[in-house]
């Protein structure tokens, strides 16, 4: 006959929070699995009926026993929903693309795919954490008031908005748990670093994550806080011009005015580079180093830096070449832009875009001065 084993009593110890209902238990103790006794938590809430007034979230609705919610070094939601929206709109470009007749097909497939991926870059790089990163692998202390140490790979990943840590073991299982963090800190208009830091401290995340974090806070000497702030907020501010003015040059480019289109994307790729000057600005400060035990992680421009500069380049030679061909070559410029030759003989060899339409001009210019001479 098989025996009937009581069920057991598992409690925890929250000192000062939960009061038992069980006597030969203190106060303070949390009943997880009894057979007769609850607790209660006042000031929270469970969704078991069979617990009320007892909870175990801990951070952002996610319950201690489980993994934290993590975020991408390289990509985030909002620079996912950029790249989506842009390429649903390149997808719909290329459905419609087989009706549209002759060579011009070719001239508008060019003309629209750089000009999507001029305005997805403009906005994506907004939200992306590669602007400077940096990596090291290192042998370093693990936990605050613990002689452990692991071997991990350390990861800093810094952004127009924020900076992202990383920490991978090498193995990622050390030490009886697996070591894999990542941990963002933002600095953008309504985030308050100071906060999130303090956050991190009261999680008790490893030392590497806390130390580099601890440097880019107001209050750290090394002062990367205010320069990369700065020079994120200007370069930010800049890309959004850039990006008012790409619109503008998609605009002008598809009327009979390619004249001013040209220099609304010079102008759109002289504010790109104004944010490349803007956060290029920061490596000619003298930064502290960042000693992660026997190593230093050291940081490089990353790769929405260069794809900025470049886009940047391809934004000024686009409208080096549009310009260019206005006044050499209208008859180019012309059928690549698909344009008749009604709308754009007006602007040939510079003259003024505006026709201003004169009765009386028509009036005489409508008279017959030819002459015959009758023999």
């Amino acid at each position: 006959m098989p025996q009937i084993v009581e069920p057991a009593v598992i409690a925890l110890h929250f000192p000062g929070q939960c009061s038992s209902e069980d006597p030969s238990l203190p106060d303070g103790t949390l009943t997880l699995f009894s057979g007769s006794s609850k607790a209660s938590c006042p000031g929270v809430h469970s969704a078991d009926p069979a617990w009320p007034g007892c909870s175990m979230t801990l951070w952002n609705g996610e319950l201690p026993f489980y993994p934290q919610p993590r975020h991408a070094p390289g990509i985030s939601v909002p620079l996912l929903i950029v790249i989506l929206v842009f390429l649903a709109l390149a997808a719909s470009f290329l459905l419609i693309l087989p009706g549209i007749r002759g060579h011009s097909r070719w001239f508008w497939l060019v003309r629209v795919l750089l000009s999507l991926f001029i305005g997805a870059e403009i906005v994506a790089v907004h939200f992306s954490a590669q602007w400077s990163v940096g990596g090291v692998n290192t042998n370093t202390s693990y936990k605050a008031f613990s002689a452990a140490r692991v071997r991990a790979h350390v990861g800093l990943h810094v952004g127009l908005e924020g900076i992202n840590i990383t920490l991978t073991g090498t193995p990622v299982q050390q030490l009886n748990e697996t070591i894999d963090y990542n941990e963002r800190f933002n600095w953008r208009l309504g985030e308050n670093y100071a906060e999130e830091y303090s956050e991190a401290l009261e999680k008790g995340l490893p030392d590497p994550v806390l130390y580099l974090a601890e440097k880019f806070t107001p209050s750290s000497p090394c002062g990367l806080y205010r320069q990369y702030r700065l020079a994120g907020h200007y370069a930010s501010a800049t890309l959004w011009v850039a990006f008012c003015f790409w619109l503008l040059s998609n605009g002008l480019l598809s009327m009979p005015v390619p004249l001013y289109g040209g220099l609304a994307l010079l102008t759109t790729g002289a504010f790109t580079l104004f944010s490349i000057f803007a956060f290029a600005s920061i490596s000619s400060v003298q930064l502290c180093p960042l000693r992660l035990g026997s190593a230093t992680l050291t940081t490089h421009y990353g790769a929405a830096f260069w794809v900025t500069l470049a886009t940047g380049i391809l934004c000024l030679l686009l409208g080096v070449a549009v310009v260019s061909l206005h006044y050499s070559w209208p008859s180019a410029l012309r059928t690549f832009l698909d344009q008749s030759g009604k709308d754009y003989g007006s602007q040939a060899k510079g003259s003024s875009p505006l026709i201003l339409n004169n009765p009386l001009h028509k009036q005489f210019g409508a008279l017959d001065l030819t002459t015959n001479t009758n023999l």
